[in-house]
């Protein structure tokens, strides 16, 4: 005698039914019934979308050990729910066969700084080949992530000395340029600070002869003055201006200075001594 007996489908997911051993029919999502004991409610299948994730530890091209996470999700296909029931033993062990085989396949290939680099081709080969092997399964693979590229502590160590080493290298040379820059600049405005004091000193000369030759006709009444009175009254000024500044240094005790005649022959000479006596 069958006795129905009855059960419930979540939203989001399908019953397999059997009868004596084999597939009956399908069961959608609310309550339902099967007689016992011909028919048998044998399992259910999600349309969830589910992932799984793979930590693979493989070696690069330069010999490199590390951990890569790879996060596979998938979704049963509506329409080939007896496939993804009864094709598959393991599937989400069937799925991490494979990623295992396409990464150990590919990273090997690549040195350490390229399988960094090549995260969206390392995530397109595993997502190609399951999509190929799983389809007919009855499983959709929609995405595959590469979240995690892990080498050992010690390559990440050395991976920051070179980074830390190639900043420090780039800082000093920035800083030795700015130093450069600084001496230049400094010896460009002392050059020019030079030049400056040399056009004040050469106008005030000027200026002091202009003057000179000024009163010298003035008070001479002539039209214009010769050379020689000029530079004779130009070295008497600088004369006098030579014994005051002598005479206000703190070291200075005495000066000597000929003074029975005052040719501008014997003042030159009076010159000479002076300068002599203050450099011993």
């Amino acid at each position: 005698m069958c006795i129905p007996c009855c059960f419930t489908i979540s939203t989001s997911e399908v019953g397999v039914i059997e009868q004596w051993g084999k597939f009956k029919r399908l069961a959608n999502p609310g309550l339902g019934f099967i007689l016992c004991p011909m028919e048998q409610l044998v399992g259910r299948l999600s349309f969830r979308v589910q992932q799984i994730d793979v930590r693979v530890e493989t070696k690069t091209l330069d010999n490199v050990f590390l951990t890569a996470v790879v996060s596979v999700q998938y979704q049963v296909l509506r329409e080939n729910v007896f496939e993804a029931f009864y094709a598959l033993t393991n599937p989400a062990q069937q799925i991490t066969a494979h990623v295992y085989d396409v990464m150990r396949a590919t990273l090997p290939t690549l040195e350490l700084d390229a399988a960094f680099e090549a995260k969206e081709e390392l995530a397109t080969s595993v997502k190609n080949a399951l999509s190929e092997s799983f389809t007919s399964y009855g499983y959709q693979i929609l995405q595959t992530l590469i979240t995690d590229l892990d080498p050992d502590q010690r390559v990440k160590n050395a991976m920051n000395e070179i980074n830390s080493s190639k900043r420090l290298k780039f800082a000093v040379a920035e800083r030795a340029e700015g130093d450069k820059i600084l001496q230049v600049k400094s010896a460009e405005a002392g050059a020019e600070a030079l030049y400056l004091s040399g056009v004040g000193v050469s106008r005030q000369r000027k200026a002091i002869v202009d003057g000179l030759r000024a009163s010298i006709v003035e008070f001479s009444g002539k039209t214009s003055a010769e050379p020689k009175d000029v530079m004779d009254l130009l070295l008497l000024t600088q004369y006098f201006d030579m014994v005051r500044d002598v005479g206000s240094a703190k070291h200075c005790r005495t000066t000597f200075v000929p003074g029975s005649k005052t040719s501008a022959d014997q003042m030159r000479a009076s010159l000479l001594q002076v300068d002599a006596a203050t450099s011993k």
